[in-house]
């Protein structure tokens, strides 16, 4: 059952061998424990805010990918990770790190890819043109 678990993530997630090895483990141990009737410990958010980041801020955010300080998991944006894996906002992550608001949660190549993608589909525009329409109305 673990491995059928692991297989469907890693299907979805990009994941190194040792990751692999290690979530097939971890999740062996859970399955175990429930099949024994044992609580299943988990690790919380305060224990996870406890730890030093696992990368640099500096090497975190990089143009074609973001890492995770939390796990060390790679991705285009980390703001969904963050709620379903570790329960936590992009405020309390950007807290926990010291990371400023200035500095977007998204590698920069896939935030550039949506900004051109609105500007071909004239998203700007239709804003302007609505909120012209909005104003004149009132």
């Amino acid at each position: 059952m673990a491995a059928e678990i692991v297989a469907a993530h890693a299907s979805t997630t990009p994941m190194t061998k040792e990751e692999l090895i290690a979530e097939l483990s971890e999740l062996h141990k859970a399955l175990s424990a429930i099949d024994k009737g044992e609580a299943v410990v988990e690790e919380t958010v305060e224990e996870e805010a406890a730890q030093a980041p696992v990368i640099s801020r500096k090497k975190a955010f990089g143009k074609d990918k973001v890492t995770c300080m939390i796990c060390g998991k790679t991705m285009k944006t980390l703001a969904r990770h963050l709620k379903t894996n570790h329960g936590m906002t992009p405020a309390q992550y950007r807290k926990q790190f010291d990371i400023p608001r200035t500095q977007p949660l998204a590698a920069r190549a896939y935030s550039e890819s949506r900004r051109q993608m609105a500007i071909d589909r004239g998203l700007g525009d239709n804003l302007a043109k609505a909120r012209a329409a909005r104003a004149k109305n009132k």
